[in-house]
């Protein structure tokens, strides 16, 4: 799901890596703030192994206009709201395979 708000965005698939649980792709076109923008997403087993630790790392061009600092606000608002996302799907379908299994 994309928080991005735009009038269109047209992103490109990088990585798709199950078994390495990595997933990367880049804004390649559309009428946003987001210029050059390329995000990598990885997973990793929490330190005290209950949960997940995601991590995403983004680059981007700083518009005209614009401050770094401004723009990274802007982007991690996205992602923050992507990862909010990204957490209430991912509890779901465990409640969902919780369910399945004790029935």
């Amino acid at each position: 799901m994309s928080g991005l708000p735009a009038a269109s965005s047209t992103e490109r698939l990088e990585i798709l890596d199950d078994e390495q649980h990595v997933l990367s792709f880049s804004v390649v076109g559309g009428v946003h703030r987001l210029n050059n923008y390329r995000s990598v997403t990885t997973l990793h087993a929490s330190p005290n192994g209950n949960g997940t630790v995601v991590v995403e790392s983004y680059v981007v061009d700083v518009p005209a206009g614009n401050t770094k600092e401004d723009t990274c606000s802007f982007v991690e608002t996205i992602v923050r709201c992507n990862l909010q996302s990204l957490a209430q799907i991912a509890e779901k379908m465990a409640r969902n395979a919780q369910i399945s299994t004790s029935s």
